[in-house]
């Protein structure tokens, strides 16, 4: 599960709200900035980032702010508040917003949801706000008689692949988020779905992560020092697994792993016997690859090209598990090999010794 630390920008401030009530805005940060920089050197990947005076006026209030965070930290950003256009999907974009959100016109222009999700697929999201079941709109100035799951289905039809979903009712109180509501959206779409809302310590990180959701938003529970960020995304870490039946969250899950360079180590070994069979490199595909097939897949640095193991000859290696070292740059892939490992018929290509003390 991914964890996104959220900013919520008013007046150029970043502030926290509570049930999404201008009126409580607290400023919870020295700047947007200085947030944001906290965020990723607590391992963050990811920015949830909403302007809440565009929210509420219907167009971009904040994007200086935004912009200037988008320079100075180096995290993916989706973003959200008062886009109501083409136009100002295509100036965020452009700008290096990595995901757009789009809330209160999902609901009244569903078209132009689709359109943007045809021209840029997964880098537009939706965002459901609702108030005991029933949608939210206009910065959560108006409710409707809207289900929340109906236009969470409306949704998964046009083609959106990334929900963020919010209770009103637990927006801001470190009241623990709504499992309930977020397990039957989970049920109900095939969407990635991000909880927003009511998050207040690593045991509700725990809830969502067995939910198998998506991602987690963190707002107040980082701002009051009520939940670590650090301890958070560790978690999320180490418990989260990859689900294959969504593909579009393998790169986001993978994209930690190449933040020193394009190509990764990857030490293969026998999952039954603990022996070392073959040391090889992976990129971004080829890793995507063998989460996705379950079955090795490596970058030849020789060829420039991406290669399966035993397609030719047929010694492949059905994958049993994947861990990653302390640092996140180096790979050990335990597999069960079919054959044997090395192209000169030894079942591991580590066979010449060199040297043995004694």
């Amino acid at each position: 599960m991914i964890i996104l630390p959220a900013i919520d920008l008013h007046d150029g401030s970043c502030v926290r709200l509570l049930r999404g009530d201008y009126a409580t805005a607290q400023k919870v940060a020295e700047s947007p900035v200085k947030a944001a920089s906290y965020f990723e050197s607590e391992g963050a990947r990811w920015l949830h980032m909403v302007d809440l005076d565009g929210a509420k006026f219907g167009h971009p209030v904040n994007d200086a702010c935004i912009f200037d965070v988008l320079r100075q930290v180096n995290m993916k950003v989706e973003l959200g508040g008062g886009i109501r256009d083409m136009k100002t999907v295509e100036h965020y974009l452009e700008k290096g917003v990595s995901r757009i959100i789009l809330g209160s016109v999902a609901l009244k222009n569903p078209e132009f949801v689709k359109e943007a999700v045809k021209k840029y697929g997964k880098r537009i999201a939706v965002g459901i706000d609702a108030k005991g079941g029933k949608v939210a709109a206009e910065g959560w100035l108006q409710v409707t008689d809207v289900d929340y799951l109906d236009l969470a289905k409306e949704m998964e039809q046009i083609g959106v692949r990334y929900i963020i979903f919010t209770d009103i009712g637990q927006d801001g109180t470190l009241g623990g988020p709504n499992l309930d509501m977020l397990d039957r959206i989970n049920r109900a779409v095939s969407c990635n779905i991000i909880a927003s809302g009511g998050v207040s310590n690593i045991k509700d990180i725990l809830d969502l992560n067995a939910l198998q959701l998506y991602g987690a938003i963190c707002g107040k529970s980082i701002y009051s020092g009520s939940l670590s960020l650090k301890a958070a995304v560790r978690a999320s870490q180490l418990i989260s697994g990859v689900h294959p039946d969504r593909p579009e969250a393998i790169d986001d899950y993978i994209e930690r792993y190449f933040q020193k360079g394009d190509l990764l180590p990857a030490i293969v070994q026998e999952a039954g016997t603990g022996e070392v069979l073959m040391l090889a490199y992976m990129n971004r595909q080829s890793l995507h690859k063998t989460l996705e097939t379950g079955y090795t897949w490596f970058y030849s640095r020789s060829r420039q090209e991406l290669w399966n193991k035993g397609a030719t000859s047929g010694h492949v290696q059905r994958v049993v598990s994947i861990t990653a070292d302390c640092d996140d740059d180096t790979l050990l892939i335990k597999v069960v090999q079919t054959g044997p490992a090395c192209h000169t018929g030894s079942h591991s290509c580590f066979f010449k010794q060199i040297w043995k003390n004694g």
